[in-house]
């Protein structure tokens, strides 16, 4: 599908990390933020709300208000960057993410002509961190929404389930989770 703006959160804490640089952390020779804008780079335009961050030149970067305030205001402060009718919108720390799948989001999404698509995990749990939706979809539920849950926010709009094989939906919150991803890479 042509016509999407991919949406990077690449904020937060990494509190699980001891505050490390959770996007800037290298798999397979490549920091974690890279390998998604990678991943996104069939994208009109690349949006990333986070801290400046050296390698992504070609991207738009910008920070929630307040900075560190979570993935609803930086979703807020990203998507008032899109111009696309389509967004991907994603984590900083998905290094298992491949163009197929994004490409595979965004034809479930057109596919069932719903709000979107989300990739789930083996368990079936949403990632809402990866997934592609309808801007026109996302700005309509974010207007008014004053709480702090993504889930909240994006559950409502009934996404199309996603399962695809090779752990793309997984995200790097720990040690233990690093590890893992740079076995696999």
């Amino acid at each position: 599908m042509s016509g999407y703006d991919a949406l990077i959160l690449a904020g937060g804490r990494a509190s699980r990390l001891g505050g490390r640089d959770k996007p800037g952390m290298v798999v397979g020779g490549m920091p974690m933020i890279e390998r998604v804008a990678g991943a996104a780079s069939g994208a009109d335009r690349l949006v990333v709300v986070g801290p400046a961050r050296p390698g992504l030149n070609h991207a738009i970067l910008l920070q929630e208000d307040p900075p560190g305030g979570g993935p609803v205001p930086a979703l807020r402060a990203g998507l008032a960057e899109v111009t696309a009718p389509w967004v991907v919108l994603l984590a900083a720390d998905l290094p298992l993410l491949a163009a197929g799948h994004v490409s595979a989001l965004l034809e479930a999404a057109g596919e069932f002509g719903g709000a979107g698509a989300v990739l789930v995990d083996d368990t079936g749990r949403m990632q809402w961190l990866a997934g592609a939706w309808r801007t026109a979809v996302l700005a309509e539920a974010l207007d008014g929404y004053r709480g702090r849950s993504l889930h909240g926010l994006l559950g409502p709009l009934d996404p199309v389930p996603v399962h695809l094989a090779g752990e793309p939906w997984f995200d790097c919150d720990t040690l233990d989770d690093l590890e893992h991803v740079r076995s696999r890479r």
